[in-house]
C-alpha cells in the first residue's frame, strides 16, 4: 500500500484564537477559501463533515470525513476516505502553533494512504499542495484583517 505526505506552513500575524475562529467557521468558507469551497458540519471530535474541495481548475471533489481531533486554538484533524478503507485515505491536519500572543505558525498537512496513492502522487504533489498553499494565504489574509479590526 502506497503513502504520500504533504505539508505546508505559513506565519500569520493574528492570535491563535482569531485563526481558529476563521478556520472553524465552516459556514464562511465559500467567502474566502479557494481550496475547501464548502464545509458542512461542526468541528467536533466524532462528527461527520461534508467537504467539497477544488484545487485550482480541477473538478470539485466531495467527501465526508470524520473529525478525529478538535482542540480549539490548536488542532483540527479529520480522516476522509474514497470508496472504502485502504483505497485512498487522507488524514488532513491543521495545526495552529502560538509563537506570540499575536503571531502563529499555521501548518496544513495530509497523509495519504491506499492503493490509488501511487497513481495520484503527481496530482497530489502539484494540485493538492498548491491548494493547501492558496488556502494558507487566504486564511492568513482573513485572520489578519480580523486581527487589525479588533485592534483598531
Amino acid at each position: 500500500m502506497a503513502s504520500h505526505f504533504i505539508k505546508t506552513e505559513i506565519e500569520i500575524d493574528a492570535s491563535a484564537e482569531q485563526v481558529w475562529s476563521v478556520l472553524s467557521d465552516f459556514n464562511s468558507y465559500s467567502e474566502w477559501n479557494p481550496f475547501i469551497r464548502s464545509a458542512i458540519g461542526q468541528p467536533i471530535q466524532g462528527e461527520r463533515l461534508r467537504i467539497t474541495i477544488q484545487p485550482g481548475d480541477a473538478k470539485p471533489m466531495r467527501f465526508s470525513p470524520k473529525v478525529l481531533v478538535s482542540v480549539p486554538g490548536r488542532e483540527l484533524r479529520w480522516l476522509g476516505r474514497l470508496v472504502a478503507p485502504g483505497v485512498f485515505d487522507g488524514e488532513h491536519c491543521f495545526i495552529i502553533e502560538k509563537l506570540t500572543d499575536k503571531k502563529v505558525r499555521f501548518e496544513q498537512s495530509e497523509r495519504f494512504n491506499g492503493f490509488l496513492v501511487g497513481l495520484l502522487r503527481a496530482t497530489l504533489e502539484r494540485g493538492t499542495k498548491r491548494g493547501f498553499e492558496e488556502m494558507n494565504r487566504a486564511l492568513k489574509a482573513r485572520s489578519e484583517s480580523i486581527a487589525v479590526g479588533q485592534h483598531a
